[in-house]
């Protein structure tokens, strides 16, 4: 989730403005860049419960030490500290605490885990002052709902109002999730249009590969991905797969007629987020919300509007990877590398296309519905999301090695590839790891993930 947006307010005049923002991502080749993201869950360290915002161990204890160790500047609502940022990344928090890296614009895999590494390096410093630690997994495994912390940020007490209204689960959403995405760039609409199928077609796949949320409330929940599952019933106007990407005619201005069929949650006027949940972005742009009678929507709140949308791929000035649990530190390198590897190549972007294009769209569902239950083992055809995990994993090893970014070692990219290599070949994901601990040595008890799985 995003702070409010940098760009300008330039009044909206009509349709074709929010069709070119889009556009405007389009890049050359050689200024195609990977941006990483991931949320983590904090913790303290004497009894595991979620760091509050304010006191002495808290998390605004946490932002303002980082920010005075390690030079980063910090944006606030009202005196409270809710975001850092330093050459080109940005420290977020989400709703109950969760701390998010978005990480600069990088040319490689071998930049960004050097950047996710000195990250957590920083952050771990900071925290362990504190007395606090922090655990990568999809979902939140010892602690209820109503015992997770609210930070102090006007745009989550706008959408924790309104979530309830539309889904079971958005609540769980925003409290009890974590998650690891990648942003890709596109050279063209065509491009966009040619990446966009294919990684929405294959997210099942890295949802099943990176599946690593099998607890609620300390107990096992039936799920691998749990995190993945609670999308199904957080609010259907603004999740899913999308089926319209897959039809003919897709590009910048069948999104934008997406984006604009998707309520609002709030307009973001002089440092205060105006409640607008529910409302119509298309009543905003001809000025005639009762809310802000006469105020016409500009670009500023188009581009804050875009990220109200949670599709399992979201469309910016770039393409956003959604489908995926938050984990170690060595899959929040596998994530970028895997989709940097299938779509920076365009042989291999070739090839993730033929595996995937004779997908029915009941075929792409029974995958999305399927996966955050069964993961590798779901059944597809003639076998199982393995076989496909197998495939596309090759794919992006070899678009990998074409791409030769190497590091100091002589080693390319497709290093990275690794851990999700083992997980396909052990045919065990970690959230199925973690459960065979919990029937065997951790004796029924999810707390030594706490200490076992700690960055």
């Amino acid at each position: 989730m995003s702070i409010p947006s940098a760009v300008k307010s330039t009044p909206i005049q009509g349709r074709q403005q929010l069709v070119d923002y889009l556009a405007a991502g389009e890049k050359p080749r050689e200024a195609w860049r990977i941006g990483t993201e991931h949320e983590k869950f904090g913790f303290r360290t004497d009894d595991l419960r979620p760091p509050a915002f304010e006191g002495e161990h808290g998390i605004r204890a946490l932002l303002e030490g980082i920010a005075s160790r390690y030079d980063w500047a910090i944006a606030r609502e009202g005196d409270a500290p809710v975001a850092l940022s330093r050459n080109g990344a940005s420290i977020t928090l989400e709703p109950a605490g969760q701390l998010e890296l978005s990480g600069a614009p990088l040319e490689s895999i071998h930049q960004t885990c050097c950047e996710v590494n000195s990250h957590l390096d920083e952050v771990r410093s900071v925290a362990s002052d504190l007395g606090l630690g922090f655990l990568g997994m999809g979902f939140q495994p010892k602690w209820r709902r109503d015992e997770m912390p609210w930070m102090p940020k006007g745009r989550y007490k706008i959408m924790r109002e309104y979530m309830p209204r539309v889904g079971q689960l958005g609540l769980d959403m925003m409290t009890r999730t974590c998650t690891v995405q990648v942003n890709l760039d596109f050279a063209t609409e065509a491009d966009m249009v040619r990446k966009f199928r294919t990684s929405l077609a294959l997210q099942p796949i890295a949802t099943a590969l990176f599946a690593d949320s099998p607890f609620t409330d300390g107990r096992p929940n039936g799920y691998l991905s749990y995190r993945s599952h609670i999308w199904t019933d957080t609010d259907p106007d603004r999740t899913g797969m999308l089926d319209f990407v897959f039809e003919d005619g897709f590009g910048y201005e069948r999104y934008v007629d997406y984006i604009l069929d998707v309520p609002m949650y709030f307009s973001y006027q002089d440092g205060q987020y105006i409640d607008l949940a529910g409302q119509d972005f298309r009543r905003f742009l001809r000025g005639e919300l009762p809310s802000l009678p006469g105020v016409r929507a500009t670009m500023k709140d188009w581009a804050d509007h875009l990220t109200t949308a949670f599709p399992e791929v979201r469309l910016k000035q770039y393409l956003e990877m959604r489908g995926a649990d938050g984990g170690p530190w060595n899959r929040l390198c596998a994530l970028p590398a895997l989709w940097v590897g299938l779509l920076y190549d365009d042989e291999a972007l070739d090839a993730a296309w033929d595996l995937v294009r004779d997908f029915t769209r009941t075929e792409r569902h029974a995958l999305r519905d399927g996966v955050p239950e069964h993961a590798l083992k779901l059944p597809f055809r003639q076998g199982t999301v393995r076989d496909l995990a197998r495939e596309t994993l090759k794919i992006a090893a070899h678009g990998l090695k074409r791409r030769a970014r190497l590091n100091r070692n002589g080693a390319d990219e497709s290093i990275f590839l690794e851990p999700l290599i083992e997980i396909v070949e052990a045919n065990q994901t970690p959230a199925e790891r973690k459960l065979e601990l919990f029937h065997g040595a951790w004796n029924g008890s999810v707390d030594p993930v706490f200490r076992e799985f700690a960055y």
